[in-house]
This record gives structure tokens, sequence and C-alpha cells, in this order.
């Protein structure tokens, strides 16, 4: 890094060095850990120093082209809304719905509804600015609660937020068997989910840290209703830590049990992936006050929990 960058944050220097590069996409890159500041991970914030070496790994800086985008009194709205201000909009996701635009996805994802129920809302982007996106991942077929961010101001104190674990997030989850112990922690170190083929090759799998906890909250005679709590962020952890332990998450078609995910599927009346996640607290992006946000259990998955003769009703939460 030349002198004339030094003292710059990292996402101006991006900014200004990827200007070609959708805004969100490039805090999308830092957040997934595609960019390094002199091979460790970057903070999205973080001042540069005369000398540093940024490197972004990504096949391919600049997303797929995006279709044209259509009328947003065309687009449909899926998702509930948990909570809005000038720079949050708190979602309940469906099931279904993917969060960002990727290979094989071809309707309408969580950043195309988001961004159209906005603009019916009067807010206008300028070409150039940066757009409403989602400040953290949720699986497709996972439900529940989603922060987007409104503005850049919002989008660079979440990443941070999530980043360093300080948004406190909380999963329900039908888990195949019974489980003997009221309460438990998974440590299993998980490989990294998007290692390159050429990085395997230098260093062999990385093995990353993963911690999961996990509360039994009812059972029943083949399955198990768990509450979980994670204190990393690896991609599908929760599903694969699950997995790990002999009790994969019904309906998963991933990690799961595919035998007994059929049998699921016909006595439980469940066409979907048992995962919720039911709340989500943290720290205001601008107020620094605390929030929560919850999200019902969907009733495609209330019913499920009948069928398999597990009675449990949901505490209320603020």
């Amino acid at each position: 890094m030349t002198g004339d960058a030094a003292g710059q944050r990292l996402d101006k220097f991006l900014r200004k060095r990827l200007s070609e590069v959708p805004v969100s996409h490039l805090y999308k890159l830092v957040r997934t850990k595609k960019v390094r500041v002199n091979g460790t991970r970057a903070a999205i914030a973080q001042l540069l120093n005369e000398g540093d070496v940024v490197i972004v790994h990504a096949a391919q800086a600049r997303p797929d082209a995006p279709l044209p985008e259509r009328p947003a009194a065309h687009v449909r709205q899926d998702f509930r809304i948990l909570y809005e201000d000038a720079h949050l909009l708190v979602c309940d996701k469906p099931a279904g719905l993917p969060i960002h635009p990727g290979t094989g996805i071809t309707g309408d994802t969580l950043v195309d509804q988001a961004r159209a129920y906005l603009a019916r809302q009067g807010l206008e982007v300028a070409e150039g600015e940066f757009k409403p996106s989602p400040a953290h991942r949720l699986d497709r077929e996972t439900s529940g609660v989603v922060v987007v961010a409104k503005t850049r101001q919002a989008m660079v104190r979440l990443t941070e937020i999530f980043t360093a674990g300080e948004a406190k997030k909380t999963y329900l989850a039908l888990a195949k068997g019974r489980f003997q112990k009221e309460r438990g922690t998974i440590e299993v170190r998980l490989p990294e989910h998007q290692q390159t083929f050429a990085s395997k090759q230098v260093r062999g799998v990385n093995l990353q840290e993963a911690v999961t906890h996990y509360s039994k909250v009812a059972g029943g005679n083949e399955t198990t209703l768990l509450e979980l709590g994670i204190e990393t962020g690896r991609t599908h952890q929760i599903r694969r830590h699950l997995a790990a332990i002999g009790h994969p998450v019904v309906g998963d078609a991933k990690y799961g049990d595919f035998a007994f995910n059929r049998r699921a599927r016909a006595s439980l009346g469940l066409r979907r992936m048992f995962l919720h996640s039911s709340r989500l607290a943290l720290e205001h992006p601008i107020t620094r006050k605390r929030l929560a946000f919850s999200a019902p259990l969907p009733d495609e998955l209330s019913e499920a929990l009948e069928r398999a003769g597990i009675a449990w009703k949901p505490t209320s939460t603020v």
C-alpha cells in the first residue's frame, strides 16, 4: 500500500479501488472473510497503514450481473416486519427464501424483497450509493430473524458486531433421537466450508473452531426439540454439529438422516428443515440501545411438533 492510502478506513479504500463493485457486495466480502490485511482477517472499519498488503480472495470480486430490476410494485413481500427505524429493517424470513442472489437462484431473494418494500415506502438510493442489505447470513431453508441495514453507517457497525460475535443468536431445532442430558456443549472443529482446492493442496484441510450450546426444551418418542446458541458463526454450524453427534436436524436434506426424513415427511407432514432463528439480541448500531427481536415458530413447524407428540408453548419474550 502506498502512502496516499495510509490512514484510510478499509471500506473507503475498497470502494475507491473497486469502484465497479456494488458497495453491499464489498461489505459481504469482508463479512465472509474474503478480504485479508497482511494475511489476517480484516475489519471493515480498520485504519490502513503505509506498507499494508490488502488481498481480496474471491473467484470474482464482482458478483454475477443481476437481472434488470423489476418495478417495486411488482415484487412480492414474503417476509414479516418485526422492527423498523431509520437504520434497521428487521425481518422474519420464511423458509425457502434465499438471502442473496447466487448460482441456481432464479426467483426473489430477501435482498430483492426488502429493497422493493423500502422503495414502496419512498426510500430512494442514488446510483453508486449504499443499497439496503442483510447484515448476516441465514440458510435458505432456515426461517426466522434477519437484520437488514438501511444505511452504510449501520452496515459498518453491524458488520463489526456480527464479526466479533457480539450478537446473541438463539435457534429452535427438532433433532432426531432422544437426549439424555438436559443441556450440553458441542465443540467439534469444522472444515472451512469455502476452502479452495488450491488452499487444501498447500495447507491441508483447514479445521475451524466451532462451539454450539444446546438445551432440551421438550422431547417426543423419536425426536427432541432443542434451543441452541452459537459462539461461532461457521457455515451450517448447527446442522453440522448436530449431525456430528448423531442427532441431525429433522428434514435436513444435506446433513440429515435421509431415511428418517422420509418417515418424518409422512408422519409429521414436515416438508422443510426444522430449524428456526427464534431470537436475536444485539446493540443498535447507531443509538447503542440493547435490542431483542423474536420470530414466532411458523405454523408448519408447530403442527409438526403436535404430530410428534411434543407439547410445547413458547415463552413470551420482550
